[in-house]
């Protein structure tokens, strides 16, 4: 399942930040936000989203029956090599990006090894895969620790009907091309409440998202975002916009920001909030 839908909120909150504060944007004392934080955040977040649409494109390709009846098509490019080792209970895969770049369909160019595993019984309430890097590298950014995501089919108050449910559990560092470290704690549900049934067909697919986490910097400054269960992110892989519904929340110290984009129509408009300001409409 693929999005790049928490880059895109910060790339677009980093510009409505850009197009509406001082002209000092980086020392604002009404939003306490800079723009190389925002920055970094969603280069940060393009790892997560990244790294988890490969998580489950190789859970899809070892059991293609947690979707449909149908094998799915895998999204890694041709410069990744894999390698599987099965026991009698489990299975690990090793994804190979090389040492000199392998760019995805984003156009992300990845370095190094995924390495991930689950059990071969996959008949279970709960399905958990964990994975690990090996000198691996999103955009020359290196990434450190590990993450759980727990799999499971059950109905939610987002769709009576069983679905697919990840709850991805988050604990990375990060490590900055000029050296800097950022640690990153959270977790973030993503429910395929459409389309799951339809294996290879991608745009029939509608998500919605909740979850929280914090970066913290390397100056020990906190960020936070809130994804608020009552108004999930809502995507549908039809708009061309994709984001079509939902809020989020993003704090820092005694700032807030909120982000909204609306009201389920396929469009590009959303607004933001700062600190209990009138919400801004804005373009992405």
């Amino acid at each position: 399942m693929k999005t790049n839908v928490l880059l895109k909120i910060s790339l677009l909150f980093a510009v409505i930040l850009i197009v509406s504060c001082s002209k000092d944007n980086d020392s604002n004392s009404n939003s306490g936000l800079t723009k190389a934080e925002i920055t970094t955040n969603a280069k940060i977040d393009a790892v997560s989203n990244d790294v988890a649409d490969i998580v489950d494109d190789q859970y899809l390709e070892q059991n293609p029956t947690g979707k449909s009846s149908t094998a799915a098509n895998s999204i890694l490019p041709s410069c990744a090599t894999k390698t599987t080792v099965l026991t009698p209970t489990t299975w690990t895969r090793t994804i190979d990006f090389g040492t000199t770049g392998c760019p995805m369909p984003n156009g992300a160019v990845l370095r190094g090894k995924i390495i991930i595993s689950g059990s071969i019984v996959t008949n279970q309430m709960q399905y958990v895969m964990n994975y690990t890097f090996e000198n691996f590298y999103h955009n020359d950014y290196l990434v450190q620790g590990s993450r759980t995501v727990t799999r499971s089919f059950q109905s939610t108050n987002y769709a009576a009907v069983s679905h697919p449910v990840h709850v991805m559990d988050i604990n990375m560092t990060i490590t900055s091309p000029t050296g800097e470290v950022f640690t990153r704690i959270g977790s973030r549900t993503r429910e395929c409440v459409e389309g799951f049934a339809t294996n290879q067909i991608w745009n029939d697919n509608i998500y919605v998202i909740t979850g929280a986490w914090a970066t913290t910097f390397p100056n020990g400054n906190v960020h936070t975002n809130t994804i608020s269960g009552t108004n999930p992110l809502r995507i549908r892989m039809n708009c061309d916009y994709k984001l079509v519904r939902g809020t989020v929340t993003i704090v820092k110290t005694n700032h807030t920001a909120i982000l909204d984009y609306g009201d389920g129509v396929c469009d590009n408009i959303a607004t933001i909030a700062i600190d209990g300001g009138a919400a801004v409409p804005f373009t992405f």
